[in-house]
């Protein structure tokens, strides 16, 4: 069965050169050259269960509508992967991908491979969520929250199923491991595949923002702390 996949890309000869790549794979391509119809051909595909669109690949400037507007709502109104593309190579410009769920970000000129071995994994982590049962393995339990290690899902005391990406899974883990203590962010950002922090590199602050809200955290009870000069923790409470 073809694994569907959205490109979001005004670029006519990069859509060419990335069908010619995934011709023989089981990767099947649709193609939304403005980004204006990308979130509706998702959703109405969804009826649809041999044509679910499961990634998306999303460029970052596109003529109808701003790409990081995209990501952020595909990763919140539907299910599906996303991986970012883009020009800009800038520490900010990766930070704001991620800032909106984006699982992975690619810069250009795309190395078609790359392009090919970040599709699977995500679609590997996102299959493997869809697929696999609560019951298949133990749950990491952390207060009244609990965590299953394999798919990336955050059960909430009120039994709410809330998906974390790939850097935010890795950042939770983290930081339950060390709950109680500071855990600095030159840590976590080794733990997300990123060993050169240097501190001006807001990755691991966007990161932790995103999880605050997932966790629920509110003024009277903050769940992930502040610890100046030290990092972050994970409180016992």
């Amino acid at each position: 069965m073809p694994i569907n996949v959205l490109l979001v890309e005004d670029d006519d000869l990069l859509v060419k050169r990335i069908k010619n790549h995934f011709a023989d794979t089981e990767f099947s391509f649709c193609v939304d050259s403005t980004g204006a119809d990308a979130l509706a051909m998702v959703q109405a595909s969804q009826a649809t269960p041999d044509g679910n669109i499961e990634l998306a690949v999303v460029d970052i400037v596109l003529p109808q509508k701003d790409g990081l507007m995209l990501a952020k709502e595909l990763t919140t109104l539907t299910e599906i992967g996303v991986i970012m593309l883009s020009s800009r190579d800038s520490q900010s410009d990766r930070i704001a991908g991620l800032a909106q769920g984006a699982d992975d970000y690619i810069c250009k000129p795309v190395d078609l491979l790359e392009l090919e071995l970040r599709m699977r994994a995500v679609y590997k982590r996102i299959h493997s969520a869809s697929t696999q049962s609560d019951d298949s393995t133990e749950y990491i339990e952390y207060a009244d929250f609990k965590l299953h290690p394999d798919n990336r899902t955050l059960i909430t005391p009120a039994q709410e199923e809330i998906r974390l990406t790939e850097a935010e899974h890795k950042v939770l883990i983290c930081l339950i491991a060390n709950a109680g203590k500071a855990t600095s962010r030159e840590k976590v950002s080794e733990e997300i595949g990123q060993p050169d922090w240097s501190p001006t590199d807001r990755t691991v602050d966007v990161l932790i923002g995103r999880l605050r809200k997932k966790l629920g955290d509110e003024k009277e009870q903050k769940r992930i702390v502040t610890v100046r000069g030290k990092g972050y923790m994970l409180s016992l409470g």
